[in-house]
Formats: C-alpha cells, sequence, structure tokens
C-alpha cells in the first residue's frame, strides 16, 4: 500500500499548494467568489462537472448500480438531465445578471425584500450539501487507513476549508479542474474497464445476474420521478451551481461549457452503474451496497491503480465539499449576516470584502465538520438539503425568470408555505418519504400563483430594470479597490 499512500499524499498536498497559489489571484470580492468571473469554456466544463459529480454520484451511483443494475444511473442522470436544462436555457440570462447569490436575483427580480428569507433556506441546503460530502471522507478515509471516523472527517474537511479560504474561487476552481482529471482517469478510463473485465465482461454479468439489472426503468418510475424533482430541479436553483454559473467570462461560455459538462454527467451516471452491476457479479452479499465502490477498489485493482482510483473519490467528495461551502458563507455573509446588520456603506468606501468573506468560509467550514461528526445518515441528509431547497425556492425562482406577474409578496408565501409545508411533511411520513417535496412544491406553487395574484403587480420600474440587466445591458461596476496591504 506504500505506493497507494504515496498518490494520495501527494495529490492532498498538491491541492493546498493550490490553494495557497489562489491565494495569490484572490485579491477583490470577485475574484474571490466568483474567479473574476472570467474562466474560459475549459475551465468552466471541468469545474461545473466536477462540483456536480460529489462522493454522492461516485460512491452512491456505484451503490445504486449495485443494487439495481444499470436503472441504478438514474439518479446521476437526472443531475446531468438538470445541469443541461439549467446551461441551454438559462444559464446565459443568470450570467448576464452579474450578481453573488441567487436571493441577489431574487431582490433584483421582485424589488428587494425577498432576500433574507430565501437566503436562510438556501444556506440551510448549501449546509447540509457541505455536510454530507463531509461526511463522505470517513468511507474513503477508512479503506485507505483504517482510520477513525472522527479523525477522517476532521482530516479530509480541514483540507478543503483550508484551500477554500486560502483563495476561494480560484482555488476552488484550480483544485476542480485537477480533480475532474483525476476523476476521469480514476473512474471513467480506469475503474471501469478493470471492473468489467474482472466480471467476466458484459455476457458473464448478463448471465450471472437477474434480468431486472439490465432493465433501464428497473429502479421504478416513482423513484425516477423523484430524482427529477429533486435531483433536476435541484440542479437549476441551487446556490453552489448558480456560483460556478457566475464565473463564466460570457453567457456563450456559461451555455456551450455547461452543455458539456451536463453531457460528461450522462456518461459519468453510466459507469457508476457499470462499475456497481460488476462489484453485484465480484461480491454478490455485501451488507451495503455503498460499500461495493470501496471494496472492488481495494480488492481488484492493482498498486498505484488503487492509489489513482481512491484520489479520484477523493476529488469527487472534495469538488462538491469545497462548491458547496464557499456557497455556504457567501450566503451567510451576503444573504444572511450583512442585512440582518444593515450594512449599507457609502459610495467609494474602501472595505476589504475579501478577509470579511475568508473569514466566514473558515466559520461555516468548522461547523460543517462538527455537524458531519455528530450525523451519520449521508442519505437522509442529503435528501432534507433537497427537499427545503426544491420545496421553498424552486417555484419562486423560475416564477421569477418566466412569469412577469409574480410579485414579492407571492414569491415570500411561496418560500415561506413551501419550507414549512417540506419540514411538516417529512415530521409526519419520514425524511426520505417522497410525499414531503411532492406536496411541499404544490404548496409553494399555489401560494405563489394565489397571492401574486391578489398583490399589486410589481413596479414597471424595478421590470425595466430587472430586463435590463437580463439582457445584460446594465453597465459593469467598476473594479474593487484593492486592500493596501495586498
Amino acid at each position: 500500500m506504500a505506493v497507494d499512500y504515496t498518490v494520495i499524499v501527494v495529490y492532498l498536498a498538491g491541492m493546498l499548494a493550490m490553494g495557497w497559489w489562489g491565494m495569490r489571484r484572490a485579491r477583490s470580492k470577485s475574484e474571490f467568489l466568483v474567479a473574476g468571473r472570467r474562466l474560459g469554456p475549459a475551465m468552466y466544463s471541468g469545474t461545473m462537472a466536477a462540483i456536480v459529480l460529489g462522493g454522492a454520484s461516485t460512491i452512491g451511483g456505484v451503490g445504486l448500480g449495485y443494487k439495481y443494475g444499470l436503472s441504478g444511473a438514474w439518479m446521476v442522470f437526472t443531475i446531468g438531465l438538470g445541469l443541461l436544462a439549467l446551461s441551454v436555457f438559462f444559464s446565459a440570462r443568470i450570467a448576464r445578471l452579474k450578481v453573488y447569490t441567487v436571493s441577489e436575483m431574487l431582490d433584483l427580480r421582485y424589488g428587494g425584500r425577498a432576500g433574507v428569507i430565501s437566503g436562510v433556506v438556501m444556506w440551510a441546503y448549501t449546509l447540509m450539501l457541505a455536510v454530507t460530502s463531509t461526511i463522505a471522507y470517513a468511507t474513503i478515509f477508512d479503506v485507505l487507513f483504517d482510520m477513525n471516523r472522527t479523525v477522517a472527517i476532521i482530516l479530509g474537511g480541514s483540507i478543503v476549508v483550508a484551500y477554500s479560504t486560502l483563495g476561494g474561487m480560484w482555488s476552488i476552481t484550480l483544485t476542480d479542474m485537477v480533480q475532474f482529471v483525476v476523476k476521469t482517469i480514476g473512474v471513467l478510463l480506469l475503474l471501469l474497464p478493470i471492473a468489467v473485465v474482472k466480471a467476466g465482461g458484459f455476457s458473464e454479468m448478463k448471465a450471472k445476474l437477474p434480468t431486472s439489472y439490465f432493465d433501464p426503468l428497473g429502479i421504478g418510475g416513482e423513484t425516477i420521478f423523484t430524482y427529477v424533482l429533486i435531483y433536476t430541479f435541484g440542479m437549476l436553483i441551487g446556490q453552489d451551481i448558480w456560483q460556478r454559473v457566475f464565473t463564466a467570462r460570457s453567457d456563450t461560455t456559461a451555455k456551450w461549457g455547461g452543455t458539456v459538462a451536463g453531457t460528461y454527467c450522462l456518461f459519468y451516471a453510466l459507469a457508476g452503474a457499470v462499475i456497481g452491476t460488476a462489484a453485484k457479479v465480484l461480491y454478490p452479499d455485501l451488507g451495503s451496497a455503498d460499500d461495493a465502490f470501496a471494496t472492488i477498489v481495494k480488492d481488484e485493482l492493482p498498486v498505484g491503480v488503487r492509489g489513482l482510483v481512491l484520489a479520484a473519490a477523493l476529488a469527487a467528495v472534495m469538488s462538491t465539499s469545497s462548491g458547496a461551502l464557499i456557497a455556504c458563507a457567501t450566503v451567510a455573509n451576503n444573504d444572511i449576516w450583512s442585512r440582518l446588520r444593515g450594512i449599507v456603506r457609502p459610495s467609494g468606501e474602501q472595505h476589504d470584502e475579501v478577509r470579511g468573506n475568508r473569514l466566514f468560509i473558515l466559520i461555516m467550514g468548522v461547523g460543517v465538520i462538527g455537524t458531519a461528526i455528530a450525523l451519520n445518515n449521508v442519505v437522509e441528509a442529503l435528501t432534507v438539503a433537497y427537499n427545503l431547497l426544491v420545496g421553498g425556492l424552486l417555484v419562486p425562482i423560475l416564477g421569477g425568470l418566466l412569469w412577469k406577474r409574480g410579485t414579492v409578496q407571492g414569491a415570500l408565501a411561496s418560500v415561506i408555505v413551501g419550507g414549512l409545508s417540506v419540514i411538516g411533511l417529512m415530521a409526519a411520513f419520514g425524511i426520505l418519504a417522497n410525499e414531503p417535496v411532492y406536496y411541499g412544491l404544490l404548496s409553494s406553487l399555489v401560494a405563489y400563483v394565489a397571492v401574486s395574484l391578489a398583490t399589486r403587480p410589481t413596479d414597471e420600474a424595478v421590470l425595466a430594470a430587472w430586463r435590463e440587466r437580463l439582457a445584460g445591458r446594465t453597465p459593469e461596476l467598476a473594479p474593487e479597490p484593492v486592500p493596501a496591504h495586498q
């Protein structure tokens, strides 16, 4: 295992080094939070694919393949579909808004007053997303070093917090690009073909497994529909995803770069399901389907290759974790803390916003690590996150983009009714039940339409300013001053 350990240690050291290098580039709020809005197509595609394909997509995707066969690809497949829909239909307009958070978009569209409440819901989502990614370190480090769960979470989480705090989005972008390459080589080019060969090829897999393992709809229509509601729609509105859209240097880059990343996700989904199906042939009696990835890597891959594939799993977890962490800190600082304090700075006042955002990443990172240590169930935490996101924010966000008659009162009612409905229904039916997201989303829609129609239409001046921003005709803001000490 010495060679495998060396590969992992070099990889982790490289992540920290890139965090240090990114710190030298993050000299303004724009550089720190959205990489200066200047990523080109290649960098944008790679980093977007990296953030959406995390530990749940890699370890969880293989586990679903182990349990259901090829239809286990549907979870990650719906993530890819959501990214494609976002890129083709919405990303260009989102990129032209030149904002930092989803709540800022809501304030622009509805004329203010929606920010804090929507920010709290988005903060809860990004926090739980970061927590679920951080918990996944325990599985990987247990395979590598037989490490205690708490120590594994602290080690993995601390590395992500360190490079994210140092360089913000620039560090995360650089590390994500490396993680995308490592993930592609480790999972698609190495683990996939080796797993299929070790299982005897597709003919042997078909001979040894039930026919349901090769049924594209074997996982069940209701499950697929739920995945679409949670993950496809979740991709359209998540702060972690939007913050990557904001990094594109043009609306064309956001549209076509995201389309490439979404297509990549579809291939990744199928690869994970095939690997899990092969693992079922090799290890038919595993105690947990989520052990399939670690088991096949540990037992079937040669020295060195095993280290690279485990680095790929770490890459998947770290990319999602870091993206969710900076999103969580951005929302906490810009949408909640600053608004609650009523901070309005005089025009031209110099203020080190990088330091403030860096401090919030550090605080949120410590909170994420502590929460991850306290929680055990990754699936439940992830379900809570996406239920809150979709049930509380999908309707007012898409309504704002697609329906002129929507009002700020309708948006607030939608967020409150949808969020509370989801929480109540999860308490009544269970966290993993389908009813919370179904009925929560429906109640959010009814509240949005009813209250919007019952209240005065949004002021025409607000809508005119909104249309100017959507069209990209709003003048660029002046560059932010660089603090003297930097």
